[in-house]
């Protein structure tokens, strides 16, 4: 049997679709050297990539090559590494690289890819330092994210700890890199603000770690850790690595601290620093609040000898003014004479009432062991014990026996 002869659109939608099932044709990094390079009226770059086994058609559209700041054009013969992805074009049986990124093969494919997720966040706006806050000034909770086994963790601690003890911290772990770290760290960036009710976020939030190579920071510049940094409703300090070290999430961030403990110091007022200003506060206050004072008491003066250069008789005003004064001091001195009297009075009418009066008389209080009075005989039994208490003193007794009337009589005591 002969073999079928397919029609040239079926095998050419075969291989669009082949190249369009694998994930690596549509991320992917080629190096080379550029040869047949052209420029359009409308900006798209045309260029073959080559070395020296193959070759390999690539376009460089505008809408990509604008956001990549070049340092020098592009020019034939040039080493370079571009990011895109592999189409196959059925009408006209081309394969080709689309590309979205190219710097110079000098560069490194690690910084390569690093200046490729820079240029597509900062035109998505997520590096707009209009959209970035200010930091609380006196937070009184503290979201960490970093790792609970790590340096970082026990430095910004500690500094918050000695700071500003005031505030809670509020602590998520994660990992902080390998495979899985930007994901952890996304969603712990989440969990600590966009996930709480607004009233138990806290109001300022400190993602990072201690250094490392550039493949152990690598985490802090995924996607996912960048967008969840970006939609945090709290301002975030980044504090990825040392001082030279540069991450995505240094840029988003509100705030980019050169190390964990700087994003600790960043965070938190000083205590100290906090009670001194506000002791200079309360001096400035004192001091103006007397050179008010003084300036009033002047005013007061002057227009006191004011009223007395302008009433008539002014003298009679003051005399009369003086004796209503001294019939209110009267009153008040006589008013409280009055109320001492009547208090004595009533104190001496308590103390007449007192049980302790009536037992100077020589009477004796009487009650049960469990403090309760023993008003009537009959309350107690044969065998109770009883408290009988004088004005000198009390003593503890048993009842041993009853009158014929069924009342108790006799006593065996101790001394209470």
């Amino acid at each position: 049997m002969p073999p079928e002869a397919r029609p040239v659109w079926q095998v050419a939608r075969y291989l669009r679709e082949m190249l369009e099932r694998d994930p690596a044709m549509a991320d992917l990094w080629i190096g080379g050297e550029i040869s047949n390079l052209t420029t359009s009226s409308a900006g798209h770059i045309y260029f073959t990539l080559k070395d020296q086994g193959g070759a390999l058609r690539c376009v460089y559209f505008r809408n990509n090559n604008v956001r990549v700041r070049l340092t020098e054009p592009m020019r034939n013969g040039d080493a370079v590494i571009v990011h895109g992805k592999i189409e196959f074009y059925p009408q006209g049986g081309t394969l080709q690289c689309m590309v979205d990124f190219a710097q110079p093969a000098g560069v490194g494919a690690l910084q390569a890819e690093f200046e490729r997720r820079r240029a597509r966040f900062e035109e998505d706006g997520l590096f707009d330092p209009a959209r970035k806050r200010r930091l609380p000034q006196f937070p009184r909770t503290i979201g960490v994210i970093t790792s609970q086994t790590g340096a970082a963790y026990h430095d910004i601690t500690t500094i918050l700890e000695r700071r500003w003890p005031l505030a809670t911290v509020l602590f998520r772990a994660t990992p902080v890199q390998g495979d899985d770290a930007a994901i952890e760290i996304a969603e712990a960036v989440r969990s600590i603000g966009l996930h709480r009710k607004p009233e138990a976020r806290p109001d300022v939030v400190i993602v990072g770690r201690g250094g490392g190579s550039a493949e152990d920071l690598w985490a802090f510049n995924e996607e996912p850790v960048i967008r969840a940094i970006h939609g945090c409703p709290v301002p975030v300090i980044s504090a990825v690595g040392h001082e030279t070290d540069v991450t995505l999430a240094d840029l988003v961030a509100d705030v980019r601290a050169p190390t964990p403990s700087a994003a600790a110091e960043l965070a938190a007022p000083d205590r100290i620093e906090v009670a001194r200003a506000v002791r200079a506060l309360e001096a400035t206050v004192y001091a103006r609040s007397r050179q008010r004072t003084g300036i009033a008491r002047e005013a007061s003066h002057r227009l006191a000898n004011r009223m007395d250069r302008l009433l008539p008789d002014t003298n009679g005003w003051q005399r009369r003014v003086a004796a209503h004064a001294d019939g209110i001091a009267h009153l008040a001195h006589r008013s409280a004479r009055e109320a001492r009297e009547a208090t004595a009075g009533l104190a001496a009418r308590v103390q007449a009432l007192s049980p302790h009066a009536t037992l100077a008389r020589g009477y004796a209080l009487v009650s049960k062991a469990d403090g309760t009075p023993a008003s009537r005989a009959a309350s107690v039994a044969i065998g109770d014990q009883i408290e009988v208490r004088w004005a000198d003193g009390s003593r503890s007794a048993t009842v041993s026996a009853t009158d014929s009337g069924g009342s108790a009589g006799g006593a065996v005591g101790s001394q209470a």
